[in-house]
């Protein structure tokens, strides 16, 4: 990643916030606001969280539950810090009409393999990092505070990003439970820069009304519930309320067991994250194409088949998504994904070509792999429609459109 040479102005005037803003457009992010972090800031938000760890929702995700207090509390992460600027970065590879229209086709092809458009190119969180790093040397020149007084946060940390981002009034949560925005949808990356600079400092004089140009209510959701009823597994079981153990995305990244049979089926030809809540989301018709070339789809991750990626080796798999979100999951739960992704398939209508090959992919796996994934590609040879008739080639599905 090319280092950003754009520098906020220190010599003939104090620095504000309203120059940080030309740095962020340098380094191809989005100024979603600054927030004073007050004490008590999120306490609603922690109370939910006890509500939903309470209620179990959080799956396998065991470090949702250590220390919660934590996530509501920035200052543990940087103590002494004021406030908190929150910034967006852009990841689709197309303008939302087109992303859309594309992601609703490969849906549609049973032996296609769909991975979240997020996580098609570099791992986010390198890239992002990076940026907010660049952003905090520039800062820290001008104000001249050492580099320590400022600290990049970009989903790792246990911080709420979401909440924090509505805080500073450029967005809203949705009903989804993502930040939703006016100009970019959901579509895109959240980072925070916390810093133990005030907020009166960061601005310079300026007021919060011209730092603030475009503020935002709580929300303009209004009655749509696109978002709820899209989702495949069900997962939402209220607006603002995710049950994670029945959300594809949990369950294809998270989750390092079995999937629940009953659930497979309705995972379809997803195999690495699910985009349906923010596909059919009205404001995600704006969203537009990413400021950097870093998410662009590497390896055909953007028109791949289950059968050609199910053959890849651990090697292969690990080589392949150097550099990639995808690779922590591991070899063993690519496989499973795939697997269900590939029986999901046998369960439609295909042609012979494809059938053959997604039959001969899970038969060469057979008994080769960990008894996880094998009890997965069992379950995906059950599927065939065709067993029972001596797997007897079907038709192509003629175009419903």
């Amino acid at each position: 990643m090319s280092h950003v040479k754009s520098s906020i102005p220190t010599s003939h005037a104090n620095p504000s916030l309203l120059q940080v803003q030309n740095v962020l457009e340098a380094l191809g992010l989005l100024d979603l606001g600054l927030v004073s972090l007050q004490e008590g800031l999120l306490d609603a938000e922690l109370k939910r969280l006890y509500q939903w760890l309470g209620e179990e929702r959080q799956g396998d995700m065991a470090y949702m539950a250590r220390s919660p207090d934590q996530r509501a509390d920035p200052h543990h992460l940087l103590p002494g810090a004021q406030t908190a600027l929150v910034v967006g970065l852009p990841y689709l590879p197309q303008a939302g009409p087109q992303w859309r229209a594309e992601e609703e086709h490969a849906l549609e092809d049973p032996a296609r393999a769909v991975v979240s458009v997020y996580a098609r190119g570099r791992d986010y969180h390198k890239v992002l990092r990076g940026r907010l790093g660049q952003l905090a040397e520039l800062m820290a020149k001008a104000w001249q505070r050492p580099v320590t007084d400022f600290r990049a946060c970009v989903d790792s940390a246990p911080l709420m990003e979401v909440a924090l981002a509505a805080k500073a009034q450029r967005g809203w949560q949705g009903k989804n439970t993502l930040l939703l925005t006016r100009a970019q949808g959901s579509m895109i990356f959240l980072g925070v820069l916390l810093t133990r600079l005030s907020a009166e400092e960061l601005r310079g004089g300026q007021s919060e009304r011209t730092v603030h140009a475009e503020q935002s209510p709580a929300g303009h959701c209004g009655s749509c519930t696109d978002c709820l009823t899209a989702c495949p597994t069900q997962a939402f079981v209220g607006p603002y309320q995710l049950d994670a153990r029945r959300c594809i995305s949990y369950l294809t990244i998270e989750h390092e067991g079995d999937i629940e049979e009953s659930l497979r089926p309705l995972m379809g030809n997803r195999v690495y994250g699910c985009d349906d809540c923010q596909r059919v989301c009205p404001w995600n018709r704006f969203a537009q194409k990413a400021t950097l070339p870093d998410f662009a789809a590497r390896h055909g991750l953007d028109a791949a088949n289950l059968a050609d990626l199910f053959g890849w080796t651990d090697e292969e798999f690990n080589d392949r998504h150097q550099g990639s979100a995808i690779r922590r999951i591991g070899h063993a739960r690519w496989l499973r994904n795939l697997a269900v992704g590939l029986g999901n398939a046998l369960r439609q209508p295909l042609s012979s070509p494809d059938r053959k090959a997604i039959l001969q992919a899970l038969e060469a796996r057979r008994g080769r792999c960990t008894a996880m994934v094998n009890r997965h590609i069992e379950w995906a040879l059950a599927q065939d429609l065709n067993a029972e008739q001596g797997r007897n080639p079907t038709p192509p599905r003629p175009n419903a459109h």
